[in-house]
């Protein structure tokens, strides 16, 4: 199974695609795609579009998974990240490839098994379950794999659970 995860933004957002055998976790790329700041909102979220779908074609993918934007005191920022979110869930659709959204919480628990977890202790643990010397860079490029891991991890409990209740 190979999971393309995004961490959504307008001006930057990570990508990061792993794939998991049984059980292991293999990181295939990461990355970030970085915008300029000065573009107007349509001319970034057509780059973000287009490299996406590069990004798809050239991995594959079967799921993608895309973090939900974090709504706290600055509304206008979740909005320009559910925009670039928008493009994430369209660009995987106009390829036939299923999404699943995760919000920020449900990915720090899968992921450090704690849901207030800092970035640093996502992007550690990122570090450790793909078996990497480095934590990934840059930092949305670790995001995004964390979500991809919170997918296969989400998928991996369903299908343990779907064969505990055949055994009932």
């Amino acid at each position: 199974m190979r999971v393309l995860g995004i961490d959504p933004g307008t001006v930057t957002m990570g990508y990061g695609v792993v794939e998991s055998h049984n059980d292991n976790l293999v990181l295939i790329d990461c990355g970030a795609l970085v915008t300029s700041g000065r573009s107007t909102m349509g001319e970034r979220l057509c780059y973000l579009y287009r490299e996406l779908l590069c990004i798809i074609e050239n991995y594959q993918p079967d799921m993608v998974a895309v973090e939900q934007p974090f709504v706290a005191s600055n509304a206008r920022s979740a909005l320009a990240i559910g925009k670039a979110q928008a493009i994430a869930l369209l660009a995987a659709a106009t390829q036939s490839i299923p999404t699943h959204e995760y919000t920020p919480t449900q990915v720090k628990q899968s992921v450090t098994n704690y849901g207030a977890s800092s970035k640093e202790q996502v992007q550690e643990m990122v570090r450790l379950q793909l078996g990497l010397k480095e934590i990934p860079q840059p930092n949305d490029a670790a995001d995004a794999l964390a979500v991809a891991i919170c997918h296969l991890r989400e998928i991996h409990l369903s299908e343990l659970l779907a064969r505990q209740g055949e055994k009932q």
